[in-house]
């Protein structure tokens, strides 16, 4: 039996809780890996349907917008393979930027993109170290769509995934020569927490139509595992960043504020 459990693979999944993250660790297990899970909202739910799975699973509730969160999550993993990671974690916050509350500005800076460059490091160097011998590894980065776009009314949000977006290709180019690929998973509106939030449930873009998180998971997932640079989940979303690519930032800027304007979701009459 501890020969057999020690040819499973083990998987580290950020953002587990719910969403897009609690999907990619739900098909993870489906495929028989072992989890490390992390998240900063409660996890015992989904470490339940992950087990049931059959997956041995390791959850830790931090706050990876902190030092100290990423730190103990680096100790759950402990001296253990990972094979592949997806760093999910990462959360939005609406409205103008000079009615927001810097703190919460640093909370979103510090999660989406300081937590997440801190585990990555770690984890690609360890998996790079063991990939030099036997072995490689698998990184999955969700980044966004938003990345492409300024995103009036979500300045930070978007600046955060325009840094993220960047810098998972650019990580992905400097391990040619390895046997670890970092792929970047490019989702647009999807039907998560993501809205409550950001306190974003009074914008247009809250009340339209939004894809499915396991879809979007299952993209990734099968991304990570062929080794691809970047998915974009759905057609929809495909056609969105081939006009962010196109169209005067401006003519951006003002689309992104026509739907995350906050009020913008309100019924109008004509």
């Amino acid at each position: 039996m501890e020969d057999l459990k020690a040819t499973r693979l083990l998987a580290v999944v950020t953002g587990a809780s719910s969403g897009i993250g609690y999907n990619l660790a739900k098909i993870a297990a489906e495929h028989g890996y072992d989890l490390v899970v992390a998240a900063d909202t409660p996890l015992a739910e989904a470490v339940m349907d992950f087990e049931a799975l059959g997956a041995h699973v390791t959850a830790v509730q931090v706050d990876l917008a902190t030092s100290d969160g990423v730190q103990a999550l680096i100790a759950a993993i402990g001296e253990r393979q990972v094979d592949a990671l997806m760093a999910n974690a990462g959360h939005g916050l609406g409205g103008a930027f000079l009615d927001q509350d810097f703190t919460d500005i640093l909370h979103v800076i510090n999660t989406n993109i300081t937590g997440t460059l801190q585990l990555v490091q770690h984890v690609a160097r360890r998996m790079t170290d063991r990939a030099k011998g036997v072995g490689n590894g698998r990184i999955l980065i969700t980044g966004s769509i938003a990345g492409f776009q300024p995103g009036s009314f979500q300045a930070v949000y978007n600046g955060t995934k325009a840094f993220i977006d960047s810098f998972a290709l650019a990580l992905r180019n400097e391990l040619n020569n390895t046997r670890v690929t970092i792929s970047l998973l490019l989702p647009g509106v999807t039907d998560t927490d993501f809205f409550v939030r950001a306190d974003m449930l009074d914008t247009k873009v809250n009340t339209g139509p939004k894809a499915d998180p396991h879809e979007v998971a299952k993209l990734g997932f099968e991304a990570m595992l062929k080794g691809e640079a970047d998915v974009v989940a759905g057609f929809r979303n495909r056609l969105e960043l081939a006009l962010s690519k196109v169209l005067p930032a401006q003519a951006l800027a003002e689309m992104h504020r026509r739907q995350v304007a906050p009020g913008t979701g309100r019924s109008h009459p004509e």
